[in-house]
């Protein structure tokens, strides 16, 4: 679990350990992409909402520029259910959601 400042950040442990096998990026420093004002797109995640509302989250942490997977099951407390590398095409919506936003 992780404070940000703005918001409690916590994870399952065993699928942090998994998604860092799996996509070399670790929950705790995906969760930078939560610290800071540094502006992000997020997206409501229709296709996985049918049990909780899920959120996509793309912005940039000390090592690159991420996709997030997270809910808010509790107020104020995000819980990442994925974090990866964000692909050309999602680094591209990105850039747009910035040009957009100046």
């Amino acid at each position: 679990m992780a404070y940000t400042g703005l918001v409690r950040v916590e994870w399952d442990e065993s699928k942090n350990f998994a998604n860092q096998e799996k996509h070399r990026v670790s929950f705790e420093d995906a969760s930078e992409v939560f610290a800071h004002d540094t502006d992000c797109l997020e997206i409501f995640d229709v296709d996985h909402s049918d049990e909780e509302e899920r959120f996509i989250r793309i912005g940039p942490i000390r090592s690159g520029l991420v996709l997030v997977v997270w809910t808010e099951r509790v107020d104020d407390v995000v819980r990442i259910i994925s974090a990866r590398w964000a692909t050309k095409r999602e680094a591209r919506l990105y850039r747009v959601h910035l040009e957009k936003n100046l």
